[in-house]
């Protein structure tokens, strides 16, 4: 999703959206760190393998498994992609909903364990960015 076919939220309408954000980020977090281990796992088997060899059977197992982990991770993440919202963190469950702030695209950044949507920052900014949602942010969003 590009940032100019991206869906505009408000504060409001992205919490409204949680519930079902909340079940889709709790599978990618509960599946990312399989898929990360079968990754380290896979490096380790092939670590002394020589690529004349071809993977041996565990290798081909594991490559299996990490790709049935990846398919469903990318699932859960087109799913984010229908709500209207991005997967910026696997790992956290960091997600971004786009919104507007004094005529401007930015993010509505939530974070799993997060109760709400409660911080913003600027598109190219990240998390690093991150600020907290003002009462004059929020009310600024009804005049826009």
């Amino acid at each position: 999703m590009t940032t100019t076919d991206a869906r505009v939220f408000t504060v409001t309408m992205a919490n409204r959206a949680l519930p079902l954000v909340r079940r889709i980020v709790a599978d990618i977090v509960q599946e990312y760190p399989r898929w990360r281990e079968l990754v380290a796992r896979y490096e380790l088997l092939s670590a002394g393998a020589r690529p004349e060899w071809g993977e041996s059977s565990d290798m081909q197992h594991v490559h299996r498994e990490i790709e049935s982990f990846a398919e469903r991770i990318e699932g859960y993440r087109k799913e984010l992609e229908q709500v209207g919202c991005q997967l910026k963190d696997a790992e956290t469950g960091l997600v971004d909903f786009y919104g507007l702030h004094e005529g401007r695209l930015v993010c509505l950044c939530w974070r799993n364990g997060e109760d709400r949507v409660a911080h913003w920052h600027e598109v190219e900014a990240g998390f690093a960015g991150r600020q907290p949602i003002t009462p004059e942010f929020a009310a600024a969003e009804d005049v826009e």
